[in-house]
């Protein structure tokens, strides 16, 4: 049998489920998912690998309209994952409708001469009636078939997987077959202790909050201690992060610290912090200091 693999852009606006369908596809939770817009901030290496071949996903943020610094690198991230990939996978949302950063996405890519599959994404949100209509609809924008899928509850992804696979080359295992991501341990720590922050503050907050892991040691009892600073710009909001005698950041670490101890299969130790950082987004050197270079 024929060994295909190449590499896969997954691009669509914010929170129309790009992260939650690579997770499930590689079958472990590599990107921080939650309701709001705008999570992913960095593009994402996932592996996928079987039998017949290897795809590595590439998850992007959602493209939207850019309000400071980190809104144009997390721009600048979407639009570079589209070169030197064999697949672009444009995620359409099925409980909305065709909105402005579609369209902007859809300009981008209508010209590339790389392979594109459009996809409808939270069927499991509509009637089988709008279902039909929203998928004839979308596929009048496009000028293509769009595959209807449920990223959340697996439904047709089979389906996906075999038109990636129909249009993948022949080509080597890039990577070893139990390895699911190419980001390190501390970039993976901080990403779910951001996400934890955007489930239990306020909707201001996650915004302006940066998480960077500044020590991971494994210690004699065999358990592991991480310490990580939270970056907000505002003391205001500082103030909501800890919470009422502590009660938020102990929330944030004791969630946090469970998702990191199933991912390392160990007892862990996390030690959070919070400082304030006025204005980082627009800073070039506060961005860099983050991880957004």
């Amino acid at each position: 049998m024929t060994y295909k693999s190449g590499f896969v852009t997954v691009i669509g606006r914010p929170n129309v489920g790009k992260s939650t369908l690579v997770n499930n596809l590689v079958g472990e939770k590599i990107n921080i998912i939650s309701p709001r817009p705008q999570t992913t901030r960095n593009s994402i290496k996932a592996i996928y690998t079987e039998e017949k071949g290897q795809i590595i996903f590439i998850d992007t943020p959602g493209i939207h309209q850019a309000r400071n610094k980190l809104d144009k690198f997390m721009l600048e991230e979407a639009y570079s994952s589209l070169d030197g990939i064999d697949i672009i996978i444009f995620i359409l949302d099925a409980s909305t409708y065709w909105g402005k950063n579609d369209q902007m996405i859809y300009d981008q890519i209508k010209s590339s001469k790389k392979n594109i599959i459009y996809v409808m994404n939270k069927i499991d949100k509509i009637s089988n009636k709008d279902l039909l209509l929203r998928q004839k609809k979308y596929s009048q924008k496009v000028g293509e078939e769009v595959i209807p899928i449920s990223a959340l509850n697996n439904k047709n992804i089979d389906t996906l997987l075999e038109e990636i696979f129909s249009y993948l080359p022949e080509g080597p295992q890039y990577y070893p077959e139990d390895m699911i991501t190419d980001q390190i341990e501390r970039f993976v720590f901080a990403e779910l202790i951001r996400e934890k922050i955007f489930y239990l503050t306020r909707e201001e907050v996650p915004y302006g909050a940066a998480v960077l892991v500044e020590e991971v040691k494994e210690r004699d009892n065999e358990d592991y201690y991480i310490r990580a600073n939270i970056y907000v710009e505002k003391k205001s909001h500082k103030g909501i992060i800890i919470g009422k005698n502590g009660k938020m950041i102990k929330r944030i670490g004791k969630e946090a610290r469970k998702e990191i101890e199933d991912l390392m299969q160990t007892k862990v130790y996390l030690d959070l912090w919070v400082k304030v950082l006025k204005n980082w987004r627009d800073k070039d050197n506060l961005m860099k200091r983050m991880g957004y270079k």
